[in-house]
C-alpha cells in the first residue's frame, strides 16, 4: 500500500451487494430541524471488487443472522436493522465463499457496515487508525459502536491506515479520508474501464438531500470534520468526473444493478 500516485489502473468488476435495511424512527436525526418524528428507511450496501482474480470487500453490512428475525432488531442509535438477503447467499450466487475474499476495507465500524466481520476473520483488514482506536477504546458507546460485532478483529490481520492510501499502488482502489461521521471514517474511489471512476461514500453523507444541504447528523463525531469531508467528496467527484454513490440513499440505490450483476 502506498500514497496516492498519478499512475491509474482499473479493477475488473464491482458488485453492489444488498447489506440490509436500516429503519430510523426520526429522520431529523440526519436532518436536524427538518422531518422531526418521521421515520426513514435507509438502504445499506457492501461492495465486492474483483481485480486479477483477487477479491476485495468494502464493508460487510448488517449481521446476516438477522435474516432469521423478520421484524429485525434495534442494534444502535435506536435504529432497527433488517436483512432480507444474507450476504453469504449473495456471494454464493457469484460463485464465492467468504473464505475466498482475501481483503476487507472498512469505511467505519457502525453495525450496518461491520455486522458480518466474523465471516472474514481470515482476511487482511484495512482500517483507519483513528477508527480502530475509537472502536476498541473506552468511549466506544459515544460513537455508537457495538463491540460484539467487531471483537473478532482483535485476532485478525489488521493494517492501520493514516489518511489517504492507494491500496494497490496503481490508483485503481484509493482510500480517501473523510472523517466526521466517526473519527476515522473513510470513502473509497474505484476505477473501472467502462463505468469509469466511482466514489463509494460510506456515510460521509447519508443521502443526496443531506449532501446538497450540508446536513450534519446529530450522532456524528464532529460537525466541523463532517462538513469538510462533504466538501472534499463533492470536489473530488467533480475533479475526477466520478459517479458518487451514497450508501444510504434508497432512491439512488434502486437505480443501481445489484449482484450478481456487476459494473465493469
Amino acid at each position: 500500500m502506498s500514497a496516492m500516485t498519478g499512475q491509474l489502473g482499473t479493477i475488473d468488476r464491482l458488485y453492489v451487494l444488498d447489506a440490509g435495511t436500516a429503519i430510523a424512527p426520526d429522520r431529523s436525526v440526519y436532518t436536524p430541524g427538518k422531518w422531526q418524528g418521521e421515520p426513514v428507511t435507509l438502504s445499506c450496501h457492501a461492495y465486492l471488487l474483483q481485480r486479477w482474480g483477487e477479491w476485495i470487500l468494502w464493508d460487510t453490512g448488517i449481521d446476516e443472522r438477522l435474516a432469521d428475525a423478520p421484524e429485525g432488531r434495534i442494534v444502535a442509535h435506536n435504529i432497527r436493522g433488517l436483512v432480507a438477503r444474507p450476504l453469504t447467499a449473495q456471494l454464493a450466487e457469484i460463485g464465492l465463499a467468504p473464505a475466498e475474499i482475501g481483503t476487507v476495507l472498512l469505511s467505519h465500524a457502525h453495525f450496518d457496515h461491520i455486522g458480518n466481520a466474523r465471516l472474514f476473520r481470515h482476511a487482511r483488514w484495512y482500517i483507519q487508525r483513528r477508527e480502530h482506536e475509537a472502536m476498541f477504546g473506552k468511549d466506544y458507546r459515544a460513537f455508537g459502536y457495538a463491540p460484539s460485532l467487531h471483537d473478532c478483529l482483535r485476532q485478525a490481520r489488521v493494517e492501520l491506515m493514516d489518511g489517504d492510501a492507494d491500496l494497490l499502488g496503481d490508483g485503481s482502489v484509493q482510500v480517501v479520508s473523510t472523517p466526521g461521521h466517526t473519527p476515522g471514517h473513510c470513502t473509497l474511489l474505484v476505477r473501472l474501464a467502462r463505468t469509469g471512476p466511482v466514489l463509494l461514500s460510506g456515510d460521509a453523507a447519508h443521502d443526496s438531500y443531506n449532501l446538497a444541504h450540508r446536513c450534519v447528523p446529530a450522532m456524528n463525531a464532529s460537525a466541523e470534520a463532517t462538513l469538510a469531508s462533504m466538501e472534499r467528496l463533492v470536489e473530488m467527484a467533480d475533479a475526477k468526473r466520478a459517479q458518487l454513490w451514497l450508501n444510504h440513499d434508497a432512491a439512488q440505490s434502486a437505480t443501481l444493478a445489484q449482484a450478481p450483476e456487476y459494473f465493469d
